[in-house]
């Protein structure tokens, strides 16, 4: 009876050691496998520590990294060491569908900017990964900005005396009066230039008289005659004035000012009838209004979409439901430190004269386009403020980073400069996750090569840290 006991108590201490680990059938591990050599942040996996601690960036728990024979990766707080088969992994390294971490990520060796990542073809549905291929595209964009009208400051004029006198028999009356170019402005009373016609009479009588005789003294009063026509002209005094004056043969008491060019009146001294002037007095102001310019602002990021020559459509409020066409005359040499933006001039033609200075407009800009080249959508681009990276699709269900240069960006595209061939495919979405676990894996590697843990944080951390917090769980 007593040897029946004893056999029925160890059969029942065994049964129940066999129910035990039926019920947890991973329970169970070697003691390597329950002190794993390496922990992890789930939020930072750059984050590597040979002991469990909390996270030096967001202080979460970290949890163990499993060694699956080689290939490093995350275990998950609810499947430690299993797949979502529920397999145990440890010494299976080599199957990519059970060595990987319990998001179904596993690395494989990879020649880009760090080591690859295989993605099971059911995760990467789950995660919505998408990619997209590089392609020869024309990057340009429209830039929309507003401005104003202002005169064109090529087609301005100002009529200033260049002798003291009195204006006299004003011809123009106010500001915004049309003239054409050669049309009577006012007479202006000048002692000089009575003087100064009295000599040129004068001395081309006096080269009558010495005509016969030839000579010097003849050259001589031809010298004269030239030296008086001369002085006539630097006082704006035109030939045909002159060429009237000789062939009269009797000074004029008053000298008739014309318009220099064609346009309307912008500015005018009020009472001209009468006034004394000085030299270098400015009497009025023409304004050609055939073009116009339109003075706009643009930002720093657009200075290389537009320059001299671009055109640009103009809409004007006051004229709804027409289109201008308009084109970059010249930039400012400064940009505006406090708004960071740039001045820009237009020339806007107005033959049928319907447009007038400060009138507000809409402006919108068509660079020309430029040359294609590579691109890609702008999404895929990891930003780290350090190097620009991109996830490439290798085939075979891995993915791995790599660093290009990027060029201009319009449109939700961006070009390649350099580090991808056209036909080549890039992850657009989800790809913060597969940088994090590649980020990881190249610790790790760092840490077996005989780098201190904090050398591996240090470097893992100066691009995760400029991602920001957008990796994906």
């Amino acid at each position: 009876m007593k040897t029946f006991l004893i056999a029925l108590a160890a059969f029942l201490i065994g049964a129940g050691s066999v129910a035990l680990i039926a019920l947890d059938p991973f329970s169970w591990r070697a003691p390597a496998e329950e002190q794993p050599s390496l922990y992890t942040c789930p939020m930072h996996p750059e984050v590597l520590a040979n002991e469990p601690g909390a996270c030096p960036i967001c202080h979460m728990p970290l949890v163990p990294v499993e060694d699956g024979g080689g290939d490093m990766t995350v275990m998950a707080h609810d499947h430690a060491g299993h797949d979502h088969h529920g397999h145990d992994h440890a010494g299976h390294g080599h199957d990519h569908h059970a060595n990987g971490s319990a998001d179904g990520l596993a690395t494989a060796a990879g020649p880009t900017a760090g080591p690859a990542v295989r993605i099971d073809p059911s995760l990467a549905q789950t995660m919505n990964l998408r990619t997209a291929p590089a392609t020869l595209r024309t990057i340009g964009r429209r830039a929309r900005t507003v401005g104003y009208l202002e005169y064109d400051q090529e087609r301005m004029a100002s009529v200033t005396t260049k002798v003291r006198g009195f204006i006299e028999d004003v011809r123009v009356s106010a500001v915004g009066e049309p003239v054409r170019r050669g049309d009577p402005l006012f007479e202006i009373y000048a002692p000089e230039l009575v003087q100064t016609q009295e000599e040129l009479l004068s001395a081309i009588d006096y080269a009558r008289r010495l005509e016969a005789t030839g000579g010097d003294a003849h050259r001589r009063a031809l010298r004269l005659v030239d030296a008086a026509r001369t002085r006539l002209g630097y006082w704006d005094v035109d030939v045909a004035s002159i060429a009237a004056l000789e062939e009269r043969g009797e000074v004029t008491r008053t000298l008739t000012v014309r318009a220099p060019s064609s346009g309307v009146i912008m500015q005018m001294v009020p009472g001209l009838e009468g006034m004394a002037v000085e030299p270098g007095m400015a009497v009025l102001h023409l304004a050609d209004l055939s073009s116009l310019w339109l003075s706009a602002k643009i930002y720093e990021d657009q200075v290389s979409w537009i320059g001299p020559g671009t055109g640009a459509e103009v809409l004007f409020d006051a004229l709804p439901g027409e289109s201008f066409r308009g084109r970059v005359r010249f930039l400012d040499p400064e940009v505006s430190p406090d708004t960071r933006t740039l001045g820009v001039k237009l020339a806007v033609p107005n033959r049928d004269g319907r447009l007038r200075a400060g009138m507000y407009a809409t402006v919108l800009f068509a660079p020309p386009p430029s040359e294609q080249t590579v691109a890609i959508p702008a999404q895929a681009v990891l930003r780290t403020g350090v190097r620009d990276l991109v996830i490439v699709e290798l085939g075979d269900g891995r993915y791995a980073p790599r660093e290009i240069r990027l060029g201009r960006q319009a449109d939700g595209w961006v070009a390649i400069r350099d580090g991808l061939e056209v036909g080549e495919s890039v992850v657009t979405s989800a790809q913060f996750l597969i940088d994090s676990e590649s980020n990881l894996r190249a610790a790790i590697e760092r840490l077996r090569a005989g780098e201190t843990t904090a050398e591996a944080v240090s470097t893992g951390a100066t691009d995760t840290m400029s991602h920001g917090n957008g990796h994906v769980h």
